[in-house]
């Protein structure tokens, strides 16, 4: 026999190293792991302990928001009726502008002539484009019926709160580099359109300018303005949330008492029912990770 051969044979197979890019190693499988290879698997790593007091005090916003397109819907209902003409709602429409420009200008941190003279231009040109398009939107969908009108609405409106982003505003304060989610903006396209249905139904051009005015500083501007009041004082916003729920449940029990029991339900469902379960599912949790994980990158990429 060869020596040679004889040595070969002999010769003791080389050990498995553990490496992501170097094509297979000579007498192991392309999937073969050792027996350290479960020594690094870890359960519930990354699960985290909720408290309920906390849970509860997250889904404020969600509640307040809910109580924000209530009102909406009130407004509507009232204009509709003539129980609110377009004088009055022109009053509420530069109450909301104003009241919402100062709590802008209170909750920036660096406030500059430049910020100002933005926050101005911006809104004198939205005002001015409203204005000239009222008189489309008055007669866009004038070959519609009204109940077709009012259930495309409601579709539009439980469409927007579902895919609306709690968490943030879709309309962005100046200098932020991160632009909203897809899901946002469908939301934020969905309460306009069902504005513009809803002021198609109104009979004058100041009409349709001063309800479509009062829906989109809603819609645009009130996450924003609600974010930033978050954003500068979490105790603020507890207040302003909480009032705004008592005024909402004041006037839906005013317009129909069945109505006001389905929003206190809603109410009570969000801010106390879907805690408490999102607090007894965890438990149920069961989450593995390990060394076949996928590599996640410990940096942001848009730095």
């Amino acid at each position: 026999m060869d020596p040679g051969l004889a040595n070969n044979s002999s010769s003791p197979r080389p050990r498995w190293r553990k490496v992501a890019y170097g094509g297979m190693q000579p007498g192991y499988d392309d999937n073969h792991t050792d027996e350290s290879f479960l020594e690094g698997m870890v359960m519930n790593a990354s699960v985290v302990k909720r408290d309920m007091l906390k849970v509860m005090l997250d889904s404020v916003s969600i509640s307040e928001y809910l109580c924000i397109v209530a009102l909406v819907v009130l407004v509507w209902t009232c204009t509709l009726t003539s129980t609110i003409d377009e004088n009055s709602l022109l009053l509420i429409d530069v109450s909301l502008l104003v009241s919402g420009f100062l709590i802008l200008l209170f909750t920036q941190e660096m406030l500059s002539l430049s910020l100002l003279l933005h926050y101005v231009l911006n809104i004198s040109f939205f005002i001015t484009v409203l204005y000239v398009l009222a008189p489309i939107y008055q007669t866009l969908t004038r070959s519609i019926s009204s109940d077709s009108i009012w259930a495309v609405a409601a579709s539009l409106l439980v469409l927007h709160l579902f895919l609306h982003d709690y968490s943030e505003s879709t309309v962005k304060a100046p200098g932020v580099l991160k632009n909203p989610a897809l899901t946002s903006c469908i939301s934020v396209n969905a309460s306009v359109v069902a504005s513009v249905f809803m002021a198609s139904r109104l009979p004058s051009r100041l009409h349709v300018f001063a309800i479509m005015l009062f829906s989109l500083q809603v819609f645009l501007f009130a996450p924003l303005v609600t974010y930033c009041i978050k954003k500068y004082s979490f105790r603020m916003h507890l207040c302003f949330s909480l009032s705004l729920m008592v005024m909402t449940l004041s006037f839906v029990y005013m317009l129909h008492r069945l109505l006001f029991v389905v929003l206190l339900s809603l109410l009570v469902f969000v801010n106390v029912v879907c805690p408490y379960w999102l607090i007894r599912i965890q438990e149920y949790k069961f989450e593995i990770n390990g060394p076949w994980d996928e590599a996640k990158l410990c940096f942001d990429i848009t730095d």
